[in-house]
């Protein structure tokens, strides 16, 4: 009888063993994700405006966020005309401009975006930067470079065609330029004219230029060049 308590025993032993080794190793692991630092991350949305917005103020422009989870964080943004036209609600991130913006006086705008312990003024996350960028509506017309372009062609010069004639491609673009010199049959050049468009030359259309002859288009033509 008592070798069988014995041997009872011995087995018994490495289970209970197995089982304490299990728990100081889980209790280990708790305490190894209790005591790691979560990770902090600012979290943006884009931030962009449109230029000469003619709604009533303010104008939305976007959101900043982190991921700092505190009752007490409070926003505020530092910068480029930080809380004159550009100010943020404190508790939502939401970011407001209070005038109307023109882009072709400034395209954009960089700004700090902060978030502290309104109880005591600690910084909760490192100050991230953002940029607000102002859109352009194409509002502006070409002007000319200068008011006047003189201009002078030699009497009996040569009169060329309002376009080139049509050519096979496989002429080649060289083959075409050199017939264009010896053989000027878009005529003779006058005078060369410039205009320029203030808008974003980056959004497609806003910032082309063509031009026209309104007055003696039976004697002159222009090409996009000017």
């Amino acid at each position: 009888m008592s070798r069988l308590i014995l041997l009872f025993s011995l087995f018994l032993a490495p289970a209970f063993a197995d089982r304490g080794s299990q728990k100081s190793a889980q209790n280990l692991c708790s305490n190894n994700v209790s005591h790691k630092r979560q990770k902090r991350d600012w979290i943006w949305n884009q931030m962009h405006i449109k230029e000469e917005i003619d709604t009533p103020f303010p104008h939305h422009v976007g959101k900043i966020t982190s991921s700092v989870r505190n009752n007490n964080a409070k926003y505020i943004i530092e910068g480029e005309y930080a809380n004159t036209i550009f100010k943020v609600e404190e508790t939502s991130g939401d970011v407001y401009a209070f005038e109307r913006l023109d882009r072709e006086k400034k395209a954009e705008y960089e700004l700090t975006a902060l978030i502290i312990d309104r109880t005591n003024n600690r910084s909760l996350e490192r100050p991230s930067k953002f940029i607000i960028k102002v859109h352009d509506i194409n509002d502006n017309a070409p002007v000319f470079v200068q008011k006047v372009f003189n201009g002078s062609v030699p009497e009996m010069s040569p009169v060329g065609m309002s376009s080139l004639p049509h050519l096979p491609s496989w002429l080649g673009l060289k083959f075409i330029l050199n017939m264009q010199l010896e053989n000027p049959f878009l005529g003779t050049s006058v005078t060369k004219v410039t205009a320029v468009d203030a808008d974003d030359p980056t959004v497609s259309g806003h910032a082309t230029v063509t031009y026209q002859v309104t007055t003696g288009g039976e004697y002159f033509t222009i090409d996009d060049s000017g």
